[in-house]
């Protein structure tokens, strides 16, 4: 009898909310609706020099941000760590787990941290007197571009920089300040890309002597069917979790930036 009372009950709410939904929705009918704005984009004629030269930095600014994804991958750390990164996830043999967005995810949350000093020192010399009117914007864009190539020199090897300034035919640069952008930035970027697989040749020799292990065991054993993979990948996230892998990765790559 009670099953029946709850049941009852339960119908009639129901049948009370389904009147209640019909009743808004009447009701929102019956009253006028609110209107939805129209977005237009116009174009026309430039009347005076102010005009095109509001039109010539808009059109900068939408470059600047066109652009910023690559700026933000090859002018950062964010080469070096997607690529260990990625070489961490081939040794494991984990397939894609962790998936690419957490990678990608992690490798930019690291980046933001490693290069946090630079974005302060950006701020505090270029943006903050720009906006207050204290320098033009040649002078707000020279002060940002220097503590980013002040850290590519840090890690840009000179036999990668020689190589773009000898391909060039640049003038030999007395100091620093005398090497363009242009050659400073694919040096960074191949010293990097090299850098990092040095860190994925490091990573990957422990799991491939679990590997081999495994492998020799299983033939020793005559078990030539079974994939030495489905053994050795538990071994392998067990020693990866022992020695507290996630740890010692972004530790020695905070680390070496520094």
């Amino acid at each position: 009898m009670r099953n029946k009372k709850r049941r009852k009950k339960w119908i009639l709410f129901l049948i009370f909310i389904f009147f209640f939904f019909i009743a808004s929705a009447s009701f929102s009918f019956a009253q006028p609706q609110i209107p939805i704005p129209k977005i237009g984009l116009t174009l026309e004629e430039a009347n005076n020099p102010q005009e095109v030269v509001s039109t010539i930095e808009i059109l900068f600014i939408l470059t600047i941000l066109a652009l910023a994804p690559s700026i933000l991958i090859m002018m950062t750390c964010f080469t070096r760590i997607i690529i260990v990164l990625s070489f961490l996830r081939k040794a494991l043999a984990t397939q894609t787990t962790p998936p690419n967005q957490v990678l990608i995810g992690l490798a930019l949350f690291l980046t933001f941290y490693i290069m946090a000093p630079v974005g302060a020192e950006i701020n505090q010399n270029a943006i903050q007197p720009y906006l207050s009117g204290e320098i033009s914007q040649e002078t707000a864009l020279e002060n940002a571009m220097d503590p980013i190539r002040n850290f590519m020199f840090k890690y840009t090897r000179e036999k990668d920089l020689a190589l773009f300034l000898e391909i060039s035919e640049s003038e030999k640069p007395e100091k620093l300040e005398d090497i363009p952008s242009k050659s400073l930035i694919p040096a960074f970027i191949i010293s990097e890309l090299k850098t990092g697989f040095q860190i994925g040749f490091i990573l990957f020799i422990p799991f491939i002597i679990i590997d081999m292990v495994v492998a020799s065991t299983l033939m020793s054993m005559g078990m030539m069917m079974l994939p030495p993979v489905m053994i050795s990948l538990p071994f392998k996230i067990l020693l990866f979790i022992m020695v507290d892998g996630w740890n010692l990765i972004i530790r020695s790559l905070i680390t070496g930036f520094h």
